[in-house]
């Protein structure tokens, strides 16, 4: 079985960003992805854009205001 599992490197160690069960001697490949500055900067915004759009003091609208289900 393969799987994905998010992790990140702390300056001296890779580590698993969640646990995992794995056996004994699992072999484990590792993809180190770019760290683009420019996508992270989108990111941060589009996470605080979000956090204003989905805020706790949003109007709720009623399930029969939609249309097409």
């Amino acid at each position: 079985m393969s799987q994905t599992i998010a992790a990140h490197f702390d300056g001296e160690h890779i580590l698993l960003d969640e646990p995992v069960e794995l056996e004994p001697n699992t072999k484990l490949l590792v993809t180190v992805l770019p760290q683009d500055a420019d996508r992270e900067a989108w990111l941060e915004m589009s996470k605080k854009r979000l956090a204003e759009a989905y805020s706790d003091d949003e109007e709720e609208y009623s399930l029969d205001l939609i249309k097409d289900p």
